[in-house]
């Protein structure tokens, strides 16, 4: 049974009528009740859904191409970056593509506080507590100082069950996907691969 629902649309719950036009469109007679019927049906999509879904490889979800940088960006110039292309994290790539690092918003402000702020609303409760905060202490400072490495990566030919456990294990949100060579190809957010799950389509299908 052929599956033509849109994969960014939500699975419909299926209704008796649905069932009963359905068995109608059958040719010959048909020996099931209408409730077996949608119940079979149900079971096959989510099946489908599951099959579809462990066939998936990095490559095929990955956003690219990828916003980097360089580790001897000016940190000012990242953060522009980041803002400028929306994102939350960059890649820090050397002279041959390679992942070297990666900058996020955390590895900024981890160290635009004292320490002891977690996430962004405890920066901001330092900075209005007038306690030490801000930009100062990374300002005239490049990627390769606030970097977290060495990176975290996944092959592009890792399955997206693969690509989940590895950002699970080590806390991160995101994972440049490299290719055989090491060169980084494409990115994996966490977002992507609840999106996935969630029925949407894979963020390199909506890419340019």
């Amino acid at each position: 049974m052929a599956d033509e629902t849109p994969s960014c649309l939500p699975e419909p719950e299926i209704s008796e009528a649905d069932v009963m036009e359905a068995m109608r469109e059958l040719p010959g007679y048909v020996d099931i009740t209408p409730g077996d019927f949608r119940e079979l049906y149900r079971v096959a999509l989510r099946r489908a859904w599951q099959r579809v879904r462990g066939s998936l490889r990095a490559r095929d979800v990955m956003t690219f191409p990828v916003v980097t940088v360089e580790p001897d960006t000016p940190l000012h110039e990242v953060a522009e970056r980041m803002a400028r292309e929306g994102v939350s994290g960059v890649p820090v790539v050397d002279a041959e593509g390679r992942a070297v690092g990666v900058v996020s918003e955390t590895d900024f402000l981890s160290r635009m506080a004292d320490g002891s702020a977690k996430g962004f609303m405890g920066v901001i409760a330092q900075c209005l507590h007038g306690r030490k905060c801000l930009a100062v202490p990374v300002r005239g400072r490049a990627a390769a100082d606030i970097m977290s490495a060495p990176p975290v990566t996944v092959r592009e030919d890792a399955n997206l069950a693969e690509v989940a456990e590895r950002m699970a294990r080590s806390g991160v949100n995101r994972v440049p996907v490299v290719s055989a060579d090491g060169r980084v190809v494409g990115i994996v957010a966490r977002a992507d691969v609840m999106r996935l799950h969630q029925g949407g389509p894979p963020a390199g299908a909506a890419a340019p």
